[in-house]
């Protein structure tokens, strides 16, 4: 492997307009808890609300689940079977440990437990708007083949990847994992950006390559304390670096 030659310096004039990398980059987390807050608060309202009613007009006469489903309260099979004909991967297990658990509300009038409709209604928009860290991982695995599930976690506790909790689980915006996604599949790592380069027998080492970085002589993105490269200004690089060696650059 040749070293790259010194004296001209190789500058690659491009702007990078990603609207996908600002998306990321304008995530407040704090405004999603925030609202979050909000949500909850209603919800508690109006699922109280509900719950009253019912234990009031069971009190006067026995209800049917027809009659409770009217007033916003489903039985576990028909609250199941809702969500599944909404979309909502879950199991009926993993549906009835939630309400075990208590993390999703419901009452009991006589001998069964029944679900307010608000809070059924709220876990499909939450499953609309973030996966859960383990979906999050599988759905990001696609596009970077070489991050495992518990560098994933590592990058979750350290903010680098967004996320929020909601009850006793943590999420993660799905927004956000489509743009990691798209920068993994448009973007190299500098690590990435150096093998590259190796590859087609151009030699810089790790150090001289983040000067040019800092330098602003490679058009790239900063997310999250990391930078990333666009795949299509390392090949103009690794073009130019090779052009330079035979002194037609």
């Amino acid at each position: 492997m040749k070293n790259v030659p010194r004296g001209r310096r190789i500058v690659i004039n491009k702007r990078i307009d990603d609207n996908k990398v600002d998306d990321f980059k304008s995530l407040d987390m704090e405004e999603f808890k925030k609202e979050r807050e909000d949500v909850e608060t209603q919800l508690s309202s109006s699922i109280e609300n509900v719950m009253e009613a019912a234990k009031e007009m069971n009190a006067r006469k026995k209800l049917t689940d027809e009659m409770l489903k009217k007033a916003g309260l489903y039985s576990i099979q028909d609250s199941y079977e809702f969500l599944r004909s909404k979309g909502l991967d879950i199991s009926f297990r993993a549906f009835g440990g939630r309400i075990e658990r208590r993390s999703i509300p419901s009452v009991k009038l006589g001998k069964k437990r029944y679900l307010p409709i608000q809070a059924l209604s709220d876990m499909l928009g939450i499953s609309d708007e973030f996966y859960t860290v383990r979906r999050a991982y599988e759905v990001y695995r696609k596009y970077n083949k070489n991050i495992n599930y518990r560098a994933f976690i590592g990058r979750v506790e350290k903010n680098s990847i967004p996320s929020l909790k909601i009850g006793t689980k943590r999420l993660i915006p799905k927004n956000a994992i489509d743009s990691l996604s798209h920068v993994a599949k448009k973007y190299y790592s500098v690590s990435e950006a150096l093998k590259e380069l190796h590859k087609r027998n151009v030699a810089i080492k790790r150090n001289a390559f983040e000067r040019r970085l800092d330098r602003n002589r490679i058009p790239h993105v900063k997310i999250s304390g990391r930078r990333f490269i666009p795949r299509d200004v390392v090949s103009e690089l690794i073009e130019k670096e090779l052009a330079l060696r035979k002194g037609s650059y």
